[in-house]
């Protein structure tokens, strides 16, 4: 009968009341930990986004504020400042921005969507909102226009007609233009969509309207009629005015610019095809590529600019994008790096009826923003102060640290200002409006992203900014192919060989370890001296070797012992005899055997000593801790009998990786030596089923991806009989090739050391799930799917290198079957696709924290914990160095070890003994030992980390940083002085998690373990549960950290689900869960990590970065912090008319759309037309966010200063304009006195 157990039913009323704070478990009362984060120092919430904005597809600008925005497919807005203010908005039903309008100088914004809605943002708060939108149900809206100083938008429809809107109340007035009306017998079709809307630049009351079948229409306001129609063969794109109102030019589907004079609608006054070959035989040019927009703006001392987009000639194939500047006789094509969505050019009034005077263009790209100086010769662009090289090559990685050293900061700042381009404008950013916040964060920030082409960027996120810092460009270090047919047939990708999966970075000592696609791993070190020195390259081999069923050793009762080899050929062979004499013989009833060895040399560097050795173990072990690759870790044999010599036979190992067998023998002889066994073999394991541990799990069922075929070979002479020729090749050779010149490195992050996994018999090494670098040790620990392996940087030695299976030693819990061969390929792309859509649904409930976990300790495989792909290797997803409190048994005491976390929840310990520092530490090996399995949990685990005997939080022991190129007497004394920094021997560490409540015990501390399902806190060295939580049951976390906040220490969880949450440490108490951000795409699981003091970020599309934080603190003082997009600024006055334009009516003619367009004048629009939906940014909806005595003030503040500076603009301008009048007054009564007494004909 099976026994009872109490502690699962407690584990599931546990699991079901997770909202309840989890009881301490094996605590004492006395013994208890203050906590002290509470539910009320948490809150979440966005912050800002950084980056170019994704899909952009609509641009507006505000010449007066100097502001710029940009509108998205996605229905996001961004709205962008000087350097360092910027804001993100959305729009609730997410359809395409098509058309953005400011008004101008008024802190506001129109929107027009896909959708037929248009919107009405108010930008005089920190975060934008809508104050009205309108939505139209029976047209589809096309344009946009809203003439500088007025309140009334115009409204073109697909239908062809044009609405008018009033911003201020949005509503829609009864005046309307119809198509037919405009058109009226011109045309006998349909004129198509409205394509543009503009009013004379000299005439207000006269609109023009362009057509998509290429009618251009003169339109009178007042008198309700069309004066001109202008027809053109083909379609038109585009249309701008000339300055003075005569002239317009329009741009076509040919690639032609028509240039009409309003007074002459038969035919245009010129035609011009910028890139069209002109025939000698004076007929028309060929047709081009459209001319999607035209900008025609004028200077007051020379000849006009015409700026255009598109036209380019179709023989132009593969040619990219261009801007064709026009000016006078010389034309220049600039040539963009991505198709233009739009452009702008800004002047030097926002008045129309003026000279322009355009000194740059902003040029939207679908990748990149460009501004172009139009004022110095060559037109060169200005230098980009936003983020928005975040996408240069798509974000593969991301790693985010708060709170680094302050002097990090400055040293990377000044070896990047090294790599910055020339030949940028001198003049200064033009788009400089807003303000900056006025919080400030007292602790520096750093986010590095890693990229496809193997680049690393380092970028200054303090204070709600983001500055690039300093590039690292990683594909340096290898050979590049020339072509696709060069490429090395060893790469295991197709495309992006070089593309960055792991990042390990040490801040304190500034050591950095990258791991890439391509199954290779380089180590750094940050130095301010330009070296030039040779790449040092480590090559590894991680694979599990078991023998299947290939050699078999049948003893017999007449004393005789068969040995047979599989092999799939048939063979005619000699029977060779051995004869032995054994005088002592024990036989064993348990099934042993001893596999005898040779390893092979990888890559020319030889194998060194094995550190253990032994006839009589369960599995026939040796291992090489200098060497550079083991070839065989397990060898497992099937055995009917076994009979064990003893102290007859001696195995012994050398330091050249070679194995010799002795005989015992009373009797001299004269024997040739034979070499016995060359081995290489691969094969993986099958694990089925699990036993119970601890209670906590079921049964888990595995599949297996395996390998080819072992085979004993020769290594250079014999063919392997497991792969063809061409893989034979691909056999103890890495992915990449590291370039074998010298490599000449500047100041920055200088290469130390280059690791490689190779190819094992024609199959490519897996790609790396983890990694850890330690700087006090000075080792750097990697894992994949297949086992675990450790490098000495300082040495350039491989100091360990197991399978999943040997961490275990003798006590594995799997019962592991063998499996028949098959290969598997890596997997290629996927990684950096910068056009990453939605996934499909299978996609969302896959685990992107490992390539090898099957169904989490469920019984049924429900698809949502199911992991990527199901190979049933246990696979390292989590490693951690660490000084933990040894048992007392051992000595007590901290040690320093190596926690493994796998796929299959196990946590098992590695445990190093290091030699002391100094020269001793170059010259003395470091010994590692495998400890076996300390805990299991349920899911793969994600993080592992400690805590002292009060609950503060431990971080790993680091080296401080020092010049590695200086003296060698500097770099000794900085090393003796500066020394290593150890949490066990002061307390160092980031932050606490309280005080004690009773006297805790000093030479103890808790490790804080977390899983895709659940965490746990354990008690060192007695190794007792504390406390557990189960964190999920339907989902898994994608990602969790353990961070330091307001002098605590928590743990923080995403889940695949969307939620973020929370939890207490040590005792693991629920203190924050949202449900935030459901997992979309893979791209957001790769991405998304946290740090401390309460700060987050995650890639939120391809090209943008969203930063959140989850403190109560942060977003208090958040609206402090962000930027004011909106500044008091003078309108510049309007043109002087002089006094004969004055005089003769030459001037401009002012219009008054109030009484024309009003509901006095045009009626009202019928209700069915559009709907007018309040937004919730209006009054109420601002009076209702308002929150804090501060933000009241400040807005108080300023609609004070508001309105007492327009008060002095009102004075001002009323005390010209009485000075005007007397003025005008004088002249008139001298005109009258000097003209009193002439007669009509003296005139």
């Amino acid at each position: 009968m099976k026994k009872f157990n109490i502690r699962k039913v407690l584990d599931g009323l546990t699991a079901v009341s997770s909202a309840t704070p989890t009881q301490p478990l094996g605590v004492r009362e006395n013994d208890l930990i203050h906590e002290t984060l509470q539910s009320e120092h948490f809150q979440l919430c966005k912050t800002v986004r950084h980056g170019f904005p994704f899909q952009p597809s609509a641009m507006a600008l505000d010449p007066v504020q100097k502001l710029l925005a940009i509108g998205t497919q996605s229905g996001a807005l961004r709205i962008f400042g000087r350097p360092g203010v910027e804001c993100h908005c959305q729009h609730e039903s997410g359809a395409a921005v098509i058309q953005l309008q400011f008004l101008i100088n008024e802190g506001a914004l129109v929107s027009a969507l896909a959708d037929d809605s248009v919107h009405l943002w108010n930008l005089r708060q920190k975060r934008p909102a809508v104050l009205h939108s309108l939505k139209f149900n029976r047209e589809r809206i096309t344009f946009c226009h809203l003439p500088f100083q007025s309140k009334w938008l115009y409204v073109g429809t697909e239908r062809g007609n044009i609405h008018i809107v009033n911003v201020e109340t949005f509503t829609l007035s009864g005046y309307t233009i119809m198509w037919n009306k405009a058109i009226e017998l011109s045309s006998k079709a349909h004129p198509g969509p409205v394509v543009h809307i503009s009013d004379n630049p000299m005439d207000e009351g006269k609109l023009i309207i362009g057509f998509e079948s290429g009618i251009v229409v003169l339109w009178d306001l007042k008198c309700k009629k069309a004066d001109y129609r202008y027809t053109y063969d083909e379609a038109i794109h585009s249309v701008s005015w000339h300055h003075e109102g005569k002239q317009f030019i329009c741009s076509h589907s040919d690639g032609s610019l028509t240039i009409w004079n309003i007074k002459n609608p038969t035919r245009p006054q010129q035609t011009i095809t910028p890139h069209g070959k002109q025939p000698k035989d004076g007929k028309k040019p060929e047709p081009c590529k459209p001319i999607l927009k035209v900008e025609y703006k004028t200077t007051r001392l020379g000849e006009p600019f015409i700026i255009l987009s598109g036209g380019l000639s179709y023989d132009t194939v593969g040619r990219r994008a261009c801007l064709t500047v026009m000016h006078g006789k010389s034309t220049a094509v600039l040539e963009m790096d991505y198709p233009i969505v739009d452009f702008l050019t800004l002047c030097e009034t926002p008045y129309a009826n003026d000279f322009q005077e355009p000194y740059a263009v902003v040029v939207l790209l679908e990748k990149d923003l460009v501004v172009i100086d139009l004022a110095q010769n060559g037109y060169p662009i200005f230098e980009n102060p936003y983020p928005l090289t975040l996408h240069e090559s798509p974000v593969t990685c991301c790693e985010y640290c708060a709170d680094c050293p302050v002097d990090l900061i400055p040293a990377l700042y000044s070896v990047g200002l090294r790599q910055k381009r020339q030949g940028y404008s001198k003049k200064e950013w033009p788009i400089s409006g807003g303000n900056w916040g006025q919080g400030t964060q007292s602790y520096p920030e750093i986010v590095i992203t890693g990229h496809a082409d193997g680049s690393l960027k380092f970028w200054d996120a303090s204070a709600i900014m983001l500055q690039v810092l300093y590039k690292l460009k990683t594909a340096k270090v290898f050979e590049r192919s020339r072509s696709k047919d060069d490429k090395p047939s060893t790469e295991i990708v197709d495309e992006d060989p070089f593309a960055i999966q792991q990042l390990a970075w040490c801040p304190e000592s500034r050591v950095l370890c990258v791991a890439g696609v391509s199954a290779h791993i380089l180590i750094y070190r940050f130095s301010r001296q330009e070296v030039i020195t040779e790449v040092i390259q480590v090559c590894v081999c991680v694979c599990v070797c078991v023998c299947v069923c290939v050699c078999v050793c049948v003893a017999g009762v007449s004393a005789h012992i068969l040995i047979y080899r599989f092999s799939r050929q048939e063979v005619i062979t000699e029977v060779i005899q051995v004869c032995v004499c054994v005088c002592v013989c024990v036989c064993v009833c348990v099934c042993v055997c001893v596999c005898v060895c040779v390893c092979m040399c990888v890559c020319g560097r030889r194998l060194g000593p094995y550190p253990h050795l032994s006839l009589q173990q369960t599995r026939g072990h040796h291992g090489s801790h200098t060497g550079v690759c083991v070839c065989v870790r397990v060898c497992v044999f099937v055995c009917v009998c076994v009979c064990v010599c003893v102290c007859m036979s001696v195995c012994v190992a050398g330091v050249s990786a070679h194995i010799l067998i002795y005989r015992f023998s009373r009797q001299e002889v004269i024997t040739e030596v034979i070499q016995l066994l060359e081995v290489r073999m691969q094969c993986e394991l099958n694990d089925l089923d699990s036993p119970e541990v601890g209670g906590d799990q079921t049964q888990v069922t595995h599949t297996s991806s395996s390998s080819p075929s072992p085979q004993a070979t020769a290594p250079q002479t014999r063919p392997s009989t497991s792969s063809n020729n061409s893989d034979h090749t691909r056999d103890n050779v890495p992915c990449l090739k590291v370039r074998s010149s010298s490599l000449k490195q500047s100041p920055g992050y200088q290469v130390e050391l280059v690791v490689q996994l190779v190819w094992v018999s024609g199959e490519p090494p897996q790609q790396i799930s983890s990694l850890a670098i330690n700087s006090a040790y000075g080792l750097v620990v990697f894992g994949n799917s297949t086992g675990v392996g450790v490098v000495d940087y300082l040495q350039k030695t491989v100091l360990l290198n197991l399978s999943t299976t040997e961490l275990y030693t003798t006590n594995d819990p799997y019962q592991r079957q063998p499996r028949s061969p098959r290969k598997s390929r890596q997997p290629s792309g996927g990684l950096c696709d910068i056009n990453e859509g939605t996934a499909t649904s299978d996609d969302r409930c896959k685990s992107p924290t490992s390539d090898h976990r099957d169904n989490s300790f469920s019984r049924s495989r429900s698809s949502s914990v199911t992991s990527i792909d199901r190979e049933g290797r246990e696979g390292i997803t989590a490693l951690c160095f660490c000084e933990t409190m040894a048992r007392r048994a051992e000595g007590g005491g901290p040690q320093s070890a190596m926690w493994v976390g796998t796929s299959l929840g196990t946590v098992l310990t590695i445990t190093l003994s290091l030699p002391p520092a100094g020269e001793q530490r170059l010259l003395q090996p470091i010994i590692a030992s495998p400890s076996g399995a300390l805990v299991r949990m349920k899911g793969g685990i994600l993080r592992m980390a400690f805590l002292d005997a009060a609950g503060v939080f431990q971080c790993p022991p680091y080296e401080q940083w020092y010049e590695p190129n200086a003296a060698e007497e500097e770099r000794t004394r900085r090393r003796r002085g500066g020394g290593l920094v150890s949490p066990c021997g002061g307390g160092g560490g980031g932050g606490g998690g309280g005080g004690s409540g009773g006297e805790v015990e000093r030479d103890s501390q808790f490790a804080v373990l977390c899983s895709e399902k659940q965490a746990k806190v354990l008690s060192l060295p007695s190794q007792t549960c504390v406390s557990k939580h189960n964190i999920t049951e339907t989902s898994f976390l994608l990602r969790a950290d353990v961070v330091v906040l307001n002098s605590g220490a928590c743990v923080t969880c995403f889940c695949a689900n969307g939620h973020i949450m929370t939890l207490s440490l040590p005792y693991l108490r629920p203190l924050l869960d949202v449900n935030y951000l459901p997992l979309t795409d893979m791209r957001i699981a790769r991405t998304f990590c946290f740090s401390n003091l309460g700060q987050a970020l995650y890639l939120s599309s391809p090209t943008e970065i969203q930063r959140l934080t989850y403190s109560q603190e942060v977003c208090e003082n958040l609206q402090e912090m962000l930027g004011e997009l909106f500044t008091p600024v003078e309108t510049p006055e309007a043109p002087n008319r002089g006094f004969f334009k004055g005089l003769f009516g030459g001037g401009a003619q002012s219009l008054d759309r109030e009484e024309l367009f009003g509901e006095t004048g045009a009626g009202k629009a019928p209700r069915s037309m559009a709907q007018h939906i309040p937004g919730p940014g209006g009054i109420e909806g601002m009076k209702g966010a308002a929150s804090g005595i501060v933000g009241d003030l400040a807005r108080t503040r300023m609609a004070l200063d508001e309105r007492g500076q327009k008060l002095s603009e009102v004075e001002e301008k009323t005390a010209a304009m009485m000075a005007s009048a007397d003025s005008f007054s004088k002249h008139a009564h001298e005109m009258m006195l000097k003209c009193k007494d002439k007669k009509w004909y003296q005139f």
